[in-house]
């Protein structure tokens, strides 16, 4: 495919996968309206729904899905990779999957992805997440191909385990993606310095569309979807957390131009580590 444009859609899904289906609907032909043939949505497209009985009314399994059904058609009549960041779908088994899909132009499933890294953490001012108790982890790295580019898939969370990445660099991915529900707090706090890194250090452009805005269920995102180049640049941001689509031209050629500038894939080595006693330190009490 060689350059092309891709976009990267903010939204404010609310509990309702239907009305969700809708402004997915809109933000996607805006973003095909653009110019883009790669379109990424966030994650949990299709609802954020704290409450475990609503949750556990709103969600089905892939083949009855309203967001994988309406992606589907989006794809297909827009001629367009449609990349749904994630949703949750009903397993085989009865659990819960937080999965990314990827959707070819012609409507065909390419790829699928279930987030592998679970948000359980005790933040600041009483805000805790245990999203293990409703979603089943993934096992498996995905790397997958749109036109002339690779694409290395992640979730939110995923964007703070740095070995992910490199390993689907490593793959060949030159494109990755951290479609996101990034909490306020620490979207403030992490968000554009962990994307800028996980560019620059895989000399791959990042993109990442995010939730943003207070939701229904009452959390609250940070929004800030990003496109990073393989220099670290930040080369299109919604700079708020409004409804938003944001467009940057991709050039897979920048990726291996990086690379081959600071070759750290290449030269990377093994190592073992000494976890032995500490050196004490000059002065220190005896």
């Amino acid at each position: 495919m060689g350059v092309f444009k891709a976009a990267a859609v903010q939204m404010r899904s609310g509990e309702s996968p239907e009305r969700n289906a809708v402004d997915l609907e809109r933000l996607v032909r805006e973003a095909a309206g653009l110019g883009a043939s790669y379109v990424q949505t966030p994650e949990m497209t299709g609802a954020l729904v704290r409450d475990k009985e609503a949750r556990a009314a709103s969600f089905t399994s892939e083949d009855k899905d309203i967001i994988v059904s309406t992606a589907r058609k989006l794809a297909r009549e827009l001629g367009i990779f449609l990349h749904i960041g994630s949703t949750a779908i009903l397993r085989a088994d009865g659990k819960l999957a937080n999965r990314a899909l990827l959707f070819a132009p012609d409507g065909a499933t390419i790829a699928s992805y279930d987030k592998i890294h679970m948000f359980d953490v005790d933040l600041d001012n009483g805000e805790s997440w245990r999203e293990s108790a409703a979603y089943e982890p993934g096992t498996e790295a995905v790397v997958a191909e749109i036109g002339g580019a690779k694409l290395g898939f992640a979730v939110c969370y995923d964007l703070r385990f740095p070995q992910l990445f490199r390993a689907e660099a490593l793959a060949g991915a030159d494109l990755l993606s951290v479609p996101a529900a990034f909490t306020r707090q620490t979207g403030e706090a992490h968000w554009h310095v962990l994307l800028r890194a996980r560019a620059i250090e895989n000399g791959a452009y990042v993109i990442a569309a995010a939730q943003g805005g207070l939701h229904e269920d009452g959390r609250e995102t940070y929004g800030h979807s990003l496109i990073v180049d393989p220099w670290g640049r930040i080369v299109a941001e919604a700079a708020h957390d409004q409804p938003a689509v944001i467009v940057a031209e991709i050039d897979p050629a920048q990726s291996l131009a990086a690379r081959r500038k600071i070759p750290n894939l290449k030269n990377a080595r093994e190592f073992s580590v000494n976890a032995g006693e500490a050196p004490r330190l000059r002065g220190a009490a005896s």
